[in-house]
């Protein structure tokens, strides 16, 4: 997890490790860093802005006489990534959940994010996360287009013990949203997560009919839901969402295959919204609360 990202750091570190910490000779390594960082899925403006951190705390630092410069170099650069993995104010999910259980209210999150990116599979870890800590819940097939997505759905709550709401296929998804909270509310039950379709951020039709979705069922949360794999597409999908309907948070998922590992710092800064959670696998407890530490301990060799 996170190689390619994970040897590009320490490459520059390394770089460094006998060298005054000058303007001109950090130069040299942090162009090659830039570089580094953009074949890791770090997007340009994302990589540009790291950069531009680093220097700026780099340059003229001094070093004590009995100091290790690799450490000290170490250190800057992971409190500069923590800096910029922490400028968005994070979500505790299960908070918000509770908030709403106090207000007398169901809580309601809505899925967003291209197709193929594991929206469905989140909604059922999600959903098994509420179960977990006494939530009733209710999953919303709010996909009325894909094949297969309501059998999908379908057997992911039959496995957890959710029941789900669905129409037929065609059908209009705000309509199955909003048939999905008035369960909810008539029979008591706690939470509804809405799984959307899939859709491009440059469908205007299908983005035009998600933010019905969200009009109808005003959420307390609207996540996007993006595949870490995607790297550098992933940045421009979740500004594209945000743009669109003004996501409150991010999931990334399949980061247990990513190697690279720069989607995650992409989207945080491009959105300046936080990651709630990433996707590890493809069991139901595959899913981390996400934490800057986590992921600079990975990203930044020890």
């Amino acid at each position: 997890m996170f190689e390619k990202l994970r040897k590009s750091f320490q490459s520059f570190v390394e770089s460094l490790s006998t060298k005054q910490l000058s303007e001109e000779e950090l130069e040299e390594p942090l162009q090659e860093l830039l570089f580094s960082l953009v074949e890791s899925d770090v997007a340009l403006p994302v990589a540009e802005e790291l950069i531009d951190r680093l220097k700026k705390s780099l340059v003229g630092l001094k070093v004590g006489r009995f100091s290790d410069v690799e450490d000290v170099v170490k250190g800057t650069l992971k409190k500069t990534l923590l800096d910029l993995l922490r400028s968005a104010e994070p979500i505790d999910f299960l908070g918000e959940a509770r908030k709403a259980k106090e207000n007398g209210e169901v809580f309601k999150v809505v899925l967003v994010g291209p197709n193929g990116h594991g929206k469905t599979l989140t909604a059922a870890k999600l959903a098994k996360l509420l179960l977990s800590n006494s939530y009733t819940t209710v999953l919303a097939c709010s996909d009325t287009f894909r094949a297969g997505a309501e059998e999908q759905l379908e057997e992911h709550g039959r496995k957890l013990g959710a029941r789900v709401v669905k129409h037929r296929y065609g059908a209009d998804p705000a309509a199955v949203a909003f048939d999905a909270v008035s369960h909810a509310k008539a029979r008591g039950l706690h939470a509804v997560i809405v799984d959307t379709a899939g859709r491009l951020q440059t469908d205007r039709p299908l983005m035009d009919e998600m933010r019905k979705i969200i009009r109808v069922v005003t959420p307390h949360l609207v996540l996007f839901v993006g595949d870490a794999l995607t790297g550098n597409d992933a940045l421009d999908q979740a500004e594209k969402f945000n743009s669109a309907v003004g996501i409150n948070g991010s999931i990334l998922t399949k980061l247990d295959a990513d190697a690279k590992g720069g989607a995650a710092v992409s989207i945080i800064y491009a959105t300046k919204k936080p990651i709630l959670f990433f996707g590890v696998g493809q069991g139901y407890d595959d899913l981390i609360p996400f934490s800057p530490e986590w992921l600079v301990e990975r990203i930044v060799a020890s």
